[in-house]
């Protein structure tokens, strides 16, 4: 339709213009593209919960067509972090796309305590929108407590909404926040015992004929086989022992070692479920990705389109297995096949040199703290229990009151602010006075109150990234930063959310139509990555970009 919508004008210009035709067409496409000479189709890829050193570390397994290719024929940010904390998903896909960081876009976590209704909401959950594709609730679903554009907004604002933004993922939120608000569509995958990419009516209130074929055939099925490793694992030397204390596993199985018979495993892991914490989740969402691409018509002309790609299974199967294990090593391993598919498919179906791609990460992760513990790191688990505990015996002795504390999360401290001002406390004098009590708990870094986070410009260090994490409206009262490698967490597998380099420190490639070969080691931040694809497109940047377009990567 779009292509139909352009060649009508384009015949029209023509006719009245007569001989300036090849004048009047090139201006039509400056009228539409900004520019000439922009990507047909812009493939935003994240992999959830990958570390920078993952492209190292696994380089040698790697085939020459994935993240060798991107590399070989792109640009390779070395130096790429993320400018703020907490290192969650949610956080990360929006800050991705929307060119700022939680401090402007409100995604300030996956979860998080809403003070004015009282209880905790989710970043995507919505209950005005009704599920398409499943009678379950999780298609409830919407980006609209994302307060900012994304990218794609402004490129469909930009083509006068021409241009299709479409966002796919196994996780709702890493195909809802990335897609934005005026998407064509987002779609994520519902698992259990359904096994279906469903989305919500924020976006249409029926599926497309493509999806649904998609879900009529046997392709999520397909994936229920025996998981094992591509390679020998033998020559799986760039990760430890298989056979280990530190990993979680599945249900029904004994021990947490290679094969793993999926088909038989499903029924005590939630069904389609199991496939997520799979490197055929990933295989899953390239099928559904290229789909889409077919379904959806995209890069089929000049006006440019946007596909939002999140591979989720990464994070599933870090968070089980942990950042050392053969399992994390082979998925990646079978990830690398996965991109060289879909790379082939976008030269196929695109054209070779007329889209461009972005790779990057919304977190890293952690080495699961008992591994490094027992390798003389320091490293633990914290014991929030105990901490808890305290604090309330120290708000009763001092105050006199234990309902001062509304709630605890995301290692934030919301105050009851009616009891405050009932009690006739001054908010800033008694969260001074918390902050000192609780920076003498074990494993306690830091704390810093909102107050300071409002009224102290920091330049550098962790102050800095709380600063840009932090929400005024959204964020809680005082800030806990726990000690470095101790989390929140079980004794087996990986996690994440810190402002450490292993958090922090994400790969960013961009390879395509656009862009320049070459390497850097300068530093990157995340929200970098939006206003470059706006400049590449000739467009405006996110409304609260607070990034900057890294200019030497594009050529």
């Amino acid at each position: 339709m779009k292509r139909l919508l352009v060649l009508i004008s384009i015949f029209t210009l023509s006719m009245s213009c007569g001989s300036q035709n090849v004048k009047t067409e090139t201006s039509k496409k400056e009228v539409v593209n900004g520019v000439t000479g922009k990507p047909k189709l812009v493939v935003g890829i994240v992999v959830d919960q990958m570390r920078y050193d993952y492209l190292t570390r696994f380089n040698s397994k790697f085939g020459e067509g994935g993240f060798k290719r991107m590399i070989r024929e792109g640009f390779n940010c070395k130096n790429n972090h993320f400018n703020y904390v907490p290192t969650y998903t949610g956080p990360g896909h929006a800050s991705i796309y929307t060119g700022t960081t939680p401090k402007y876009h409100g995604i300030i976590g996956n979860n998080w305590y809403d003070k004015e209704i009282k209880e905790s909401v989710y970043c995507a959950g919505d209950d005005n929108v009704n599920s398409v594709g499943t009678e379950h609730v999780a298609g409830k679903m919407s980006p609209h407590r994302m307060q900012t554009t994304t990218f794609g907004d402004e490129n469909r604002l930009f083509t006068q909404m021409q241009g299709k933004t479409i966002g796919v993922s196994l996780k709702d939120r890493g195909a809802i926040l990335p897609a934005g608000h005026t998407a064509n569509a987002a779609y994520w995958f519902h698992g259990r015992d359904e096994g279906v990419w469903i989305t919500s009516s924020f976006y249409r209130n029926d599926l497309p004929k493509w999806v649904t074929d998609f879900n009529n055939s046997d392709t999520a099925e397909s994936y229920f086989k025996v998981w094992d490793t591509f390679h020998d694992i033998s020559t799986y030397n760039e990760s430890g022992a298989d056979d280990n204390t530190f990993e979680g596993g599945f249900n029904g199985k004994e021990k947490a070692t290679f094969p793993y018979d999926l088909k038989q495993l499903k029924e005590t892991n939630r069904g389609f479920e199991i496939l997520k914490a799979t490197p055929y989740g990933n295989s899953l969402t390239a099928d559904f990705a290229m789909a889409a691409i077919k379904g959806e018509d995209l890069g089929q002309d000049d006006i440019t389109d946007v596909l939002a790609v999140s591979f989720s299974s990464t994070d599933y199967v870090g968070h089980n297995f942990g950042v050392n294990s053969k399992e994390v090593e082979d998925t990646y391993i079978r990830l690398d096949k996965d991109l060289e598919r879909l790379f082939k498919y976008l030269d196929e179906t695109v054209g070779k040199g007329e889209y461009t791609v972005f790779l990057t990460s919304d977190h890293g992760a952690i080495d699961v703290p008992a591994y490094l513990r027992s390798l003389k790191i320091p490293a633990g688990y914290l014991n929030n229990r105990a901490t808890k505990t305290r604090f309330d015996e120290y708000l009763l002795s001092t105050f006199e009151n234990s309902d001062l504390v509304e709630n605890v999360s995301n290692d934030q401290i919301f105050l009851n602010r009616n009891k405050v001002d009932s009690l006739g406390l001054n908010i800033n004098a008694l969260t001074e006075k918390m902050v000192n009590e609780l920076i003498k708990y074990d494993h306690v870094y830091k704390v810093y109150s909102a107050h300071t986070m409002v009224t102290t410009d920091f330049t550098t260090g962790i102050e800095q990234l709380l600063q840009n994490g932090y929400n005024q409206k959204r964020s809680g009262d005082i800030i806990l930063v726990p000690d470095p490698d101790y989390i929140s967490y079980g004794k087996t597998g990986s996690t994440h959310g810190s402002g450490l380099n292993h958090d922090t420190h994400v790969p960013l490639l961009f390879f395509g139509k656009g862009i320049k070969h070459g390497e850097t080691y300068d530093k990157t931040v995340i929200p970098d990555i939006a206003p470059t694809m706006s400049a590449l497109l000739g467009i405006s940047f996110p409304n609260s970009s607070t990034g900057q377009p890294l200019g030497f990567v594009l050529d």
